[in-house]
């Protein structure tokens, strides 16, 4: 053991990496005589820097790290350190506590919050709690519509930074994909809190609401408008899906993202899983001929399971073909197509339905509602109308070739 009196003991690397515990010891702190409170903790086969200091009426002890790690100055600087806060009534243990949560915080990045949201949104989707299209439209809204927020702490995103955010969608996108993504926005923030992630207040509170005010849909598409419609459709994958979305009033995105297992050429059918639908039920639908006939003419690409599009889910870049689309029908026209939307078609099929003389029960079968099968009814008439869908197809199909032609 090095043996040296206190009042020729000087602090240097050399000399605490010589210090050993004192004979009958397991735990010997080797004080530096120019800094109080500054010293050499030793304990059999290890030796680490120790500060000493009150706060109030508290005495702690905290360790420095190994003596063959730091070197005595950068330890000696941390204790003054720590001495001088301690002098000028600062915690610094509570002072470290902030930075270490400060450094925690500023790596939960949007882009990183967003994942582990997916994530759990997507364990949702397993479970059958959550639809599809709903994942798939936050799964795009958080990731390519908020690139500006992406390398943000999220507990730095701000009320103001989402105004801003929504007021560019808006313009690039529309106010309905603003909504839906201001939306998304605010979903993630909750579950964020919810979880503990270091946000504690929903940024999106208090934003404006792109469509807050705007009266429900309820336009229905004029025989001219239709035809417009169908003749400026290119035969590229979006015309495609207007003209199917037209012949089988389907909501857009059970068309946009129909997947080759869901239709059977051989059969005529269009069979979509309760887990592509909003309403959660199945839907079996015989196709029109002009709807075979459209499909017919799609080729499998690179053994993808859907369709259209050119990702995993289909086609959705929605907003742009619908403005090209508004721009042909303007040039061909003369004059723009008064504000419509791809789900105006869905309207607009059941409308004309029921002029047809379809009864009503039937076309609201044709689109998947539940009708007069809600509650009680439901219970009782287990008869699928099948024959009665298709006629009604069928009959509509005619109708709509009589227009655009």
């Amino acid at each position: 053991m090095l043996k040296i009196s206190d009042d020729r003991i000087r602090f240097t690397d050399a000399f605490v990496r010589k210090l050993t515990v004192p004979a009958g010891k397991t735990d010997h702190i080797q004080w530096d005589p120019d800094l109080p409170g500054f010293g050499v903790r030793l304990r059999p086969g290890k030796a680490s820097y120790v500060v000493q200091y009150r706060v109030g009426t508290e005495q702690r002890r905290k360790s420095l790290g190994d003596v063959r790690k730091v070197t005595v100055e950068d330890a000696r600087g941390i204790a003054r350190k720590r001495f001088a806060q301690v002098e000028l009534g600062i915690d610094p243990d509570a002072e470290e506590e902030k930075r270490r949560a400060d450094q925690a915080a500023d790596s939960r990045t949007f882009e990183k919050m967003a994942e582990l949201y997916l994530a759990a949104q997507q364990a949702r989707l397993e479970q059958g709690t959550l639809r599809r299209n709903t994942y798939i439209a936050e799964e795009r809204y958080l990731r390519r519509h908020c690139q500006p927020l992406q390398k943000k702490p999220v507990s730095k995103v701000e009320f103001e930074d989402i105004a801003s955010l929504i007021r560019k969608l808006v313009q690039a996108h529309g106010t309905t994909s603003a909504a839906r993504a201001r939306g998304a926005l605010s979903s993630l923030f909750a579950w964020c809190m919810r979880q503990g992630l270091g946000v504690k207040a929903n940024p999106t509170i208090g934003t404006d609401n792109p469509v807050y005010g705007k009266e429900a849909r309820d336009r229905v598409l004029t025989d001219d408008e239709i035809r417009c419609i169908w003749r400026n459709c290119l035969d590229d994958d979006f015309g495609k899906i207007v003209r199917l979305l037209l012949l089988t009033a389907c909501r857009r995105d059970e068309i946009g993202g129909l997947r080759w297992a869901e239709v059977d050429l051989t059969a005529g059918k269009l069979v979509l899983p309760r887990e592509r639908t909003k309403s959660k039920r199945a839907l079996e639908l015989t196709l029109p001929a002009t709807a075979l006939a459209i499909i017919g003419t799609v080729r499998r690409r690179n053994s993808r399971d859907t369709l259209f599009g050119g990702g995993a889910n289909g086609f959705n870049a929605w907003s742009y073909n619908t403005l090209a689309l508004n721009g042909r029908i303007a040039a061909a026209e003369g004059k723009a197509l008064a504000p419509w939307r791809l789900h105006d078609l869905r309207r607009t099929v059941r409308t004309r339905m029921g002029k047809l003389g379809v009864l009503p029960h039937v076309a609201e079968l044709v689109l998947n509602h539940a009708g007069h099968k809600s509650g009680i009814g439901g219970v009782y008439d287990h008869h699928d109308y099948e024959p009665d869908i298709t006629a009604a197809l069928a009959k509509w199909e005619a109708h709509l070739l009589a227009i655009v032609r």
